[in-house]
């Protein structure tokens, strides 16, 4: 179910998490030391890729079990674990009524890691500039996915989850993000978590979660 690639500092560490909704279960008992770098969580439809992620960022309570992100235990201090993850749904609502630069302007807020400068890139880089000023609901899907993708980039966040981060792009936006990825990703005290079906192309890989087909 798991396989660990390399040797490097765990991130978040997942101690024995026990999920299910009403009608299956999807991990019991289930541990994983998260490592620094870029670890993918690869599985079919309905495997629970999005769920981990949203386990992981502390939108779904798991029925038992620990996450802990450095000193904070997301049962003890949640607010002090959330603060080190950066999670956005990508098929959300929720900013739709907000500009795009309202939108960065929460992001930059909520983490004091964030990095105007490479903001600046992700927007150019990701051929964000002529929607810049847009209201979100006006956003392709597309477009929307790379609002949440400079986000993430710019957030300076100590894990971030990105849930199928390459869909519904172009080429030349997916080789920016495998770019970007390959370059934050060396930064030893960060991690990176990709939910995908398929194995990236282009990604050095610290661990991969492997949810079966």
């Amino acid at each position: 179910m798991t396989t660990s690639m390399t040797q490097k500092k765990t991130v978040l560490q997942a101690t024995d998490l026990t999920f299910q909704y009403p009608d299956h279960s999807l991990f019991t008992n289930w541990s994983y030391d998260i490592p620094a770098g870029i670890t993918l969580v690869r599985g079919g439809d309905g495997r629970g890729k999005t769920s981990l992620l949203q386990l992981l960022a502390g939108e779904l309570t798991a029925q038992s079990g620990q996450l802990q992100i450095e000193d904070a235990a997301l049962s003890a201090q949640p607010e002090a674990y959330r603060n080190q993850v950066f999670w956005v749904d990508p098929r959300t609502d929720v900013y739709d009524q907000m500009s795009v630069p309202d939108y960065f302007v929460t992001v930059r807020k909520a983490y004091a890691g964030f990095d105007d400068a490479i903001l600046t890139q992700a927007i150019e880089g990701l051929g964000l500039t002529p929607h810049i000023n847009k209201q979100m609901f006006m956003l392709s899907t597309g477009s929307k996915r790379k609002v949440w993708l400079a986000a993430a980039f710019a957030a300076g966040a100590t894990i971030s989850l990105l849930d199928d981060p390459f869909a519904a792009l172009d080429k030349s936006s997916i080789e920016f993000i495998t770019a970007n990825l390959n370059q934050l990703a060396a930064d030893a005290a960060k991690a990176w978590v990709l939910a995908m079906y398929v194995r990236p192309q282009g990604l050095a890989l610290s661990g991969v979660i492997d949810l079966g087909d």
